[in-house]
């Protein structure tokens, strides 16, 4: 007698077999490789706690985002590492500023054939770490805040970014930007929203990347989300949608793969999910002391994150699993 039971298990008996009945497929075309590019430096430098991940040169980005295009895949984010900080993040809108320096040699030596991404945020530039201005209370203040954002959007523009990402968590952030892009010629500019961005712990690594140290303790939890909330996270995307995001973000990805996939319902523009550096560490940390596959835990994060509702994913792997797939 056959059960009904092992109707699912003739499925899976070979690898064959497997692939042809996949419910998820990741692929090449999902990856966003997060890149970083510091001013002053004569050589790549290492980050120690994202193994295989350095700060760029402009000579060594060049070479690895064409590296990346080779392999396929089709986007790159920057996140730029001043020599000189301010209180205001001037670097940040500044058209010789590290970012807007690095995206127009990008697009010399890529043209169209990778999507140029650009984080838009203040904290690399600030001398207090925060994503803002801070007013007399040594609080985030949002509206001068989203001035600057509107700068920033603009110089990245003129320098050829064709996606900007606003992750500072302001409200009327996306508002501000899209104002600011349509009014001055770049309305084909878009946006990707950092929608669902929570004060995750998940971050360490990133900050060490961008030579980060945040004021007061390093809290962040009076302007990105709480953890324990999703249904803030779904009200989040839709004021940014409302205001004109072209794509979300949910971030971390693995932490809220119940997010993502509420969001992938609730919305029909692209959900983009951030698998982040601390995702990233733990599993390059435990692949180096053998306690897992490194490749086959990677490959399989970022097919639940796909699993989830993503149609993207920003991840430090990018590189690594172009090769796999």
């Amino acid at each position: 007698m056959s059960f009904p039971a092992r109707r699912l298990r003739r499925l899976r008996r070979t690898p064959a077999l497997r692939r042809l009945v996949a419910e998820t497929r990741l692929s090449v075309d999902d990856l966003v490789a997060p890149l970083f590019v510091r001013e002053d430096i004569d050589e790549p430098r290492p980050i120690a706690s994202l193994p295989g991940v350095v700060q760029h040169t402009l000579d060594s980005l060049r070479k690895e985002t064409a590296a990346l295009a080779r392999a396929g895949v089709p986007a790159v984010v920057l996140f730029g590492v001043p020599s000189a900080k301010d209180a205001e993040g001037s670097g940040a809108w500044d058209p010789d500023g590290i970012v807007q320096v690095a995206l127009r040699e990008l697009r010399d030596e890529v043209g169209d054939e990778v999507v140029l991404m650009a984080d838009l945020c203040l904290d690399e530039y600030t001398d207090h770490g925060h994503c803002g201005v801070l007013g007399p209370d040594g609080e985030v203040d949002n509206d001068p805040t989203l001035e600057r954002y509107a700068r920033v959007a603009l110089a990245q523009a003129a320098a050829g970014a064709d996606v900007v990402a606003p992750s500072g968590m302001m409200d009327g952030q996306v508002g501000a930007i899209r104002a600011a892009l349509d009014g001055h010629g770049h309305p084909a500019v878009a946006i990707l929203a950092y929608a669902a961005k929570y004060a995750s712990s998940l971050y360490g690594p990133f900050r060490d990347a961008v030579d980060v140290s945040i004021a007061g303790g390093g809290d962040r939890r009076g302007y990105q989300q709480d953890p324990r909330n999703a249904r803030e996270a779904l009200a989040e995307v839709a004021l940014d949608v409302e205001e004109g995001a072209d794509a979300v973000m949910v971030k971390p990805a693995l932490a809220s793969l119940d997010v993502i996939a509420a969001v992938r319902a609730a919305v029909d523009v692209p959900v983009a999910a951030y698998h982040v550096s601390g995702e990233y560490a733990m599993v390059k940390a435990a692949a180096e002391r053998g306690w897992i596959d490194g490749p086959a835990t990677a490959l399989e994060q970022l097919s639940a994150v796909k699993r989830a509702g993503a149609d993207m994913i920003l991840t430090y792997f990018a590189a690594e699993v172009a090769e796999l797939l």
